[in-house]
């Protein structure tokens, strides 16, 4: 009981020491052999370094048919899409796609809309649990409002770097594609029911990515509230 009590003391304090805001969670679904996706693969690296907003590249592995294999994709990244598909009604998925907040999707090349939906997102979205990286193996959500069906905590892992990906075959053969902060790794930690949890953060896979973890509803619910690794 003691110990109990000490982690809620400690996670009770998690305001003096969490990111006073979390930033807007902007993903894009792209890929390499997607013809429109590399004018919104350079928008969203511009997007990549606007203060209080956090811009993922989801590359998806379903146009790799038309002779191309993106050197990126993952499946768990189409999974992941197809979630937003069923969330806000779409017939199907399709790149290239922005999904701000899990709460709105709008076509990669509607920089203006991208533009506007950060804006509101960052204006009107309300506060959710604060979080806390402990150390480099654990990070600490609060307590806060729950949505219907409870939330999710996922990890990801991307690369922060600039990455230019020449395509040899395939509709942009002989293009350079552009790429930011690409996700190579997504993992659910586990379930968040709104009081305070410590999860635990497994080692990178590889050197040189950035981490963040997001408490999100659950099967492509909006986001509660985000945080970066140091």
């Amino acid at each position: 009981m003691r110990n109990v009590a000490l982690f809620s003391l400690l996670v009770s304090a998690l305001p003096l020491c969490a990111q006073a805001r979390s930033p807007v969670i902007v993903e894009l679904y792209t890929a390499q052999g997607c013809a429109s996706c590399g004018e919104a693969n350079a928008y969203v690296a511009k997007l990549a370094e606007k203060p209080g907003v956090l811009a993922l590249t989801f590359s998806v592995d379903y146009w790799d048919y038309l002779g191309w294999e993106d050197t990126f994709a993952k499946p768990a990244f189409a999974e992941r899409q197809k979630a937003y598909v069923a969330r806000l009604d779409l017939r199907e998925p399709y790149t290239p796609q922005v999904v701000v907040d899990g709460r709105a999707q709008v076509g990669g090349l509607q920089d203006d809309k991208i533009d506007k939906l950060v804006s509101d997102t960052a204006s009107f979205r309300r506060r959710g649990p604060d979080m806390a990286f402990i150390g480099q193996r654990r990070v600490d959500v609060g307590s806060g409002a729950v949505p219907r069906g409870g939330a999710e905590v996922w990890l990801v892992r991307y690369d922060p770097r600039e990455q230019d990906v020449t395509v040899r075959t395939g509709d942009n053969k002989g293009q350079t594609v552009p790429h930011r902060n690409v996700v190579v790794e997504i993992k659910r930690l586990g379930a968040w029911r709104g009081k305070p949890t410590a999860y635990r953060v497994p080692q990178p896979p590889a050197e040189g990515l950035a981490t963040a973890v997001i408490v999100q509803g659950p099967k492509g619910g909006r986001v509660l509230a985000a945080a970066l690794k140091d």
